[in-house]
């Protein structure tokens, strides 16, 4: 069967492409969808159907702007309630793609709509199950997200709901079967998903966790519940984009690629709605950057924190873009529904910089003069608990990423040292203290992995 998975980094997404006989099919695409016609077109297929496996809450799919480029029928599982044209299948229902079919199977519990679509091959054998965010490879979705759009749906409520349609619609599936899921390991759709991206069902009945031989629903829902960390602000918003109806990419495009100049740059930021975001890398900001802006570099995992630290999708925002890459910013920004930027920097920040404007930097010392530097100072580590779990400096204070605008109150007030696992994090914790007024840090350089090259010792915590 000839099926191809697209996957993209940044988001840890997987859209999935089949062909047979001229026509096509794509299972939940970017937002950005020209990759998807050019593929279609070089097979000289046109592309059928665009098959959703629910409404997303971590990305904006491309499925409208796709349906509206080539004719392709948009396909939802049972109970979706899109608020445009969609075909909402019935469970068992069957859509043919040339000489291939496409099998609806309704798994509520991630989604109350989540529904996977097994692949049936030319000579009528099942070759795959693309199981949407229902079956990652090690995990499952994570079944707390429909209660921000519908309180009664509570987590416990779609955990009892997975639970059966594991149980009852994959599980008995053949072990054959070729797993594809919609993300892989950095999703935050789910909490202890591998770097693998594809398995076979049988493999993943004998290693996945959720999927463990004489487990009761009990068991099922404690288990899937424990560890989850809070969704990200911008998940329900992202939910209602995919339901109702979004912008077209290419009018947001051709909206926010927009140069400006410094006076005209700086009239948009007296306006207290709007928010600087420069995607340079973290040294170049940290050498330099525009008094009150906020850092989180391209070259990271720029969408998801974007999304989890700006948190409103409608935030109006001027960017400061290392050059050539204004429209790669300003599609990953769509790609969670960040729509609303008013322009960029022309000449970046060696224009403003020429035009004599002020400037700051971030204090940093290196892993060896911190070594040689270490006092009394308290030390914040912003990166997730389970890495500050595996090792971490003596006495250091936990404090993570995405929840540090909210712990104002158990920052230091005496100077501190500031440190995540690389230096893009904590980079991006400092524009945001500076931001807040919080200057009295010092950035570690490379964090922990410099740490690493010291003699300074880690300790492990206790669990």
């Amino acid at each position: 069967m000839k099926i191809e998975q697209i996957y993209t980094g940044c988001l840890a997404h997987a859209a999935y492409y089949i062909e047979s006989n001229g026509e096509a099919a794509v299972f939940d695409p970017l937002r950005e969808v020209q990759d998807y016609i050019n593929r279609a077109n070089k097979d000289q297929a046109h592309i059928k159907y665009v098959f959703e496996t629910h409404f997303h809450a971590d990305f904006v799919s491309g499925h409208l702007d796709l349906a509206q480029k080539t004719g392709a029928k948009i396909v939802y599982g049972p109970t979706a309630k899109p608020n445009f044209d969609a075909i909402v299948a019935t469970d068992g229902q069957v859509f043919n793609v040339g000489k291939y079919q496409i099998k609806v199977i309704h798994t509520p519990g991630h989604t109350l709509e989540s529904t996977c679509y097994l692949l049936i091959d030319e000579n009528n054998n099942t070759h795959g199950l693309i199981t949407g965010d229902t079956l990652f490879i090690g995990d499952v979705g994570r079944p707390d997200l429909a209660q921000n759009l519908i309180p009664e749906l509570t987590q416990e409520v779609l955990a009892s709901h997975l639970y059966h349609s594991l149980r009852n619609k994959i599980m008995p599936l053949a072990d054959n079967l070729i797993v594809y899921p919609n993300h892989g390991a950095g999703s935050a759709c789910g909490k202890n998903m591998s770097k693998e991206t594809t398995d076979t069902l049988g493999n993943q009945k004998k290693t996945n966790y959720a999927l463990r031989a004489n487990m009761t629903e009990a068991e099922f829902i404690t288990e899937v519940l424990q560890g989850l960390t809070t969704p990200p602000a911008y998940f329900p918003q992202n939910v209602l984009l995919n339901s109702n109806g979004y912008t077209n990419l290419d009018t947001v495009l051709s909206k926010s690629y927009v140069p400006l100049n410094v006076n005209l740059f700086k009239e948009y930021c007296k306006d207290e709605d709007v928010l600087i975001l420069d995607v340079r890398h973290e040294t170049d900001f940290s050498e330099a950057h525009i008094p009150g802006s906020i850092f989180i570099g391209l070259h990271g995992a720029f969408a998801p924190w974007v999304g989890a630290l700006l948190k409103n999708t409608n935030q109006k925002l001027v960017l400061v873009i290392p050059e050539n890459k204004e429209i790669e910013t300003l599609t990953r920004l769509s790609r969670i529904g960040f729509d609303n930027s008013l322009g960029y920097l022309e000449g970046g920040i060696e224009a403003w910089v020429k035009a004599g404007e002020q400037i700051e930097s971030i204090t940093s010392i290196s892993p060896e003069n911190f070594e040689k530097n270490t006092s009394n100072a308290p030390i914040v580590d912003v990166r997730k608990p389970t890495e500050f779990s595996e090792e971490h400096i003596a006495g250091a204070l936990n404090i993570p990423l995405d929840i540090l605008q909210e712990s104002s109150s158990i920052i230091p007030s005496i100077p501190f040292y500031l440190h995540c696992a690389g230096g893009y994090r904590s980079i991006i914790a400092a524009s945001f203290l500076k931001k807040n007024g919080i200057h009295n840090f010092i950035n570690i350089e490379n964090g922990i992995s410099g740490i690493k090259n010291t003699s300074l010792k880690l300790n492990k915590s206790l669990n």
